[in-house]
């Protein structure tokens, strides 16, 4: 019962973070979160970088999906240095893939792409583990880890989509040029995003246009197999959680595409409806070609104590910093402040 429980109190949680960016996020102010003077022109205006929500919420999501690693690693008696060395890993080669992807697939060195990312990781988490394992010595359960790893990247794509919507990028198609039943269907329920620097508006130019909610429908849809994958994990069922989780997020990702109205790529069948349909089939043969072992028995309460501790606090807030810094600062948007005294306040 506890475990139902702690999974119901966390879906809550997440829902009602959801519904907030679903309602604020479409609006001009949220995309811009400050702006930091950098160098003053010959007309004594300066040029600022930019700071985004997007670089927050996407800097958040993966905190969560961390932070979902480690107590689902914990629950099945992985150290923690065993997990920061998963972590480390995965993320030192997933985080800069989530630009070369883009560059390789759309030829725009500004551009990211979650999707690349995740297939970067699903292809190497095996590798990581095994390697753990044999050189370092480490007592990693495979299948328990690829499943808590899929498990989370849920949560962490899911919680994404926020920063999506705040750029106002990955957006859907308009209503008035969709499927009727389309129609229908997001009839009271859809995105108008405003403002001119959103995505939407400059690539598209369809700010203002009612559009499909696809990050919102993603967002859901990934957060509420990331809750039944977790269950299921938490109730030793990993073979199942990794494959609910997996196929959820890659079968969804391969056809939402179909939805989305920004530009994907040459082709009518996009890379990244490509690379989901393979991750999914590599997941599985993987699952597949793993010899039969004992597997342990997940305790919440042995996860829940794994999050306690001082060292693994800053690990996690040096991370998001690091994050944040990174998908953070703007190399699409530019900014002039001018600086002045309010003299009635002298």
């Amino acid at each position: 019962m506890l475990t139902e429980l702690f999974v119901l109190g966390l879906g809550v949680v997440l829902v009602t973070y959801l519904a907030w960016g679903f309602r604020r996020l479409p609006r001009e102010e949220w995309q811009i979160l400050a702006t930091l003077p950098t160098r003053r022109d010959a007309n004594g205006q300066w040029h600022g970088l930019n700071l985004t929500y997007y670089g927050l919420l996407s800097s958040t999501a993966q905190l969560v999906s961390v932070i979902l690693i480690f107590l689902l690693f914990g629950a099945v008696g992985v150290t923690r240095i065993e997990t920061v060395l998963m972590v480390v890993a995965v993320m030192g080669v997933c985080v800069p893939a989530s630009k070369i992807v883009a560059l390789l697939v759309e030829k725009k060195s500004a551009v990211l792409t979650v999707g690349g990312a995740a297939f970067v990781g699903i292809l190497l988490a095996p590798w990581v583990t095994y390697f753990g394992n044999t050189l370092l010595g480490a007592h990693i359960p495979v299948v328990p880890s690829l499943a808590a790893m899929s498990v989370a990247y849920a949560f962490g794509e899911g919680l994404g989509r926020l920063a999506c919507i705040s750029f106002g990028c990955c957006y859907g198609k308009p209503l008035a040029q969709s499927h009727a039943f389309v129609q229908w269907l997001f009839r009271r329920w859809h995105f108008v995003f405003h403002g001119s620097t959103k995505k939407i508006a400059y690539a598209s130019n369809l700010a203002g246009e009612k559009v499909v909610p696809i990050q919102a429908v993603t967002a859901l849809l990934y957060t509420g197999a990331g809750l039944a994958g977790m269950l299921l994990y938490l109730h030793s069922a990993y073979s199942a959680a990794l494959l609910l989780t997996l196929g959820v997020t890659q079968l969804w990702r391969a056809f939402s595409e179909t939805l989305r109205a920004d530009w994907r790529g040459a082709g009518r069948v996009s890379a990244y409806q490509v690379l989901a349909l393979v991750s999914l089939i590599y997941g599985a043969l993987v699952l597949w070609l793993l010899p039969n072992a004992t597997l342990p028995t997940a305790s919440l309460k042995t996860g829940l104590d794994a999050l306690w501790h001082p060292g693994l606090v800053l690990f996690l807030l040096g991370l998001w910093v690091v994050t944040f810094l990174y998908y953070g600062r703007s190399l699409v948007i530019g900014s002039r402040l001018s600086l002045y005294v309010c003299h009635d306040r002298i």
